[in-house]
Parts: C-alpha cells; sequence; structure tokens
C-alpha cells in the first residue's frame, strides 16, 4: 500500500501499519478538500470591477458541521487505537521469553542480558555495546534507563519507538517473526554526537541464539 514504509518483522507491527494508513488518509483527503476550497474561494470571490464587498457574521450551521465533523473522525480513531496502544504501550507481558536491559548515555547503548543464573540485574550480567540480541518468534520484554539526557530507542523495523529518561524506567516489548539485522538509532536529539548514536538489532535462530548466550556467558566467566 506504502512501499516507503519500513519493513515490519514484528508480529503486532500490522495493527501499528492499520492505524498509521487510517490517520494518513483522513488527514491527506482532508488537507486536500481544504486545499481545494481554498483554492475555490479565492477564484470565486476575488476582486471583480463594480462589486462591493459583502460581509457575513457566519453560518451556525456550517460551523456546527465543520466542528462536528472532525470531532467524530477523532472519536473513531480513538476508539479504533485504544486496543493497540494498550497492547504496545500498556499491557506488559508478565512472563516474557526474553529479558534485556538497555542503558542508554551519550553516544550509545548498553545493553545488559542474563548471566549464566538466567536472570536479569544480577552480578553475572553480560554488557555489550550497541548491539540488541533476541530469538526469532519470542516475545521480547526490554527495560530501560538513562544516564544522563533523554534518548529514545526506536527500531522502526520492529514498530518500537520509547523514550528513556534519566532516572525513570521505561520499556518496549514486541516479537520478531524475520531473521536479520536492523538499525536502532536514537531519534531524539542527545547533543552533537546524537546522529553517531546508532545500534542494531540481531534476530537469531533459536540455535544462533543460543550460540550466542554460551559465547557471552563463555568470555563473561574466563
Amino acid at each position: 500500500m506504502m512501499s516507503w514504509l519500513p519493513e515490519n518483522i514484528s508480529a503486532d507491527g500490522g495493527d501499528m501499519d492499520f492505524l498509521f494508513y487510517v490517520i494518513y488518509y483522513i488527514t491527506s483527503a482532508t488537507f486536500i478538500l481544504v486545499a481545494v476550497c481554498m483554492v475555490a474561494f479565492l477564484i470565486l470571490y476575488r476582486q471583480k470591477p463594480g462589486v462591493r464587498a459583502t460581509y457575513t457574521h457566519g453560518n451556525n450551521t456550517l460551523e456546527i458541521i465543520w466542528t462536528i465533523t472532525p470531532a467524530i473522525f477523532l472519536v473513531v480513531i480513538m476508539l479504533l487505537s485504544q486496543p493497540s496502544w494498550a497492547k504496545f504501550k500498556i499491557d506488559r507481558p508478565a512472563n516474557p521469553d526474553v529479558r534485556i536491559g538497555v542503558i542508554a548515555k551519550q553516544f550509545n547503548w548498553i545493553v545488559v542480558y542474563p548471566g549464566p543464573d538466567g536472570k536479569l540485574g544480577t552480578k553475572d550480567d553480560v554488557k555489550l555495546d550497541n548491539q540488541v540480541n533476541v530469538p526469532v518468534n519470542k516475545t521480547v520484554l526490554i527495560s530501560m534507563t538513562g544516564q544522563d539526557v533523554i534518548h529514545s530507542f526506536f527500531i522502526p523495523q520492529a514498530r518500537v519507538k520509547q523514550d528513556i529518561v534519566p532516572g525513570r524506567e521505561t520499556a518496549v516489548w514486541f516479537k520478531p517473526i524475520k531473521t536479520g539485522k536492523f538499525e536502532i538509532p536514537c531519534a531524539e536529539l542527545c547533543g552533537m554526537g546524537h546522529s553517531g548514536m546508532n545500534g542494531e538489532l540481531v534476530v537469531h535462530t533459536a540455535e544462533s541464539y543460543k550460540a550466542f548466550l554460551e559465547k557471552i556467558n563463555t568470555k563473561k566467566s574466563s
């Protein structure tokens, strides 16, 4: 429908795309209608020799129509977006398959993986820079904190974007359905090195993810 959108690799990304299409087409149609009316009015009501301008105090019926119509569209958009908003931003998975931590700082992502004990937030955690490794077809929960200024964790293909605010924990969750490597830019201006704050999402097969965990845990223990 719109090939310039990034490829979707998230199980729930279709819901996000649907809302985008709805809002895009409604606002596009509104823009075209307003632009056509503006051009028409410029032509129809331009200054004409021998014709004096007349003044009006408005039309209550028209004012009601152009107030109620946008309100109806906004209510429809709100109702359509509520389930998806809850799925992406409110209903955090209670038992995700994978838990990862991300610490944002100028100008990189510190990615924290559980160590041999399989628990995040313990002494044997493993930290890597700028690379988020996850298995395909598994629900991933990423808990995020910041060390300095506001950053924004953005994975366009996974339809994930969340601000990271110092002193506050935020989170994103998604289920990747395709293996590969995908960009993780910072989407919030965070300083002079902002443009270079760029990480990578690596979606593994089950076998390669197991090998990745074994590799980082072996390196940690050596």
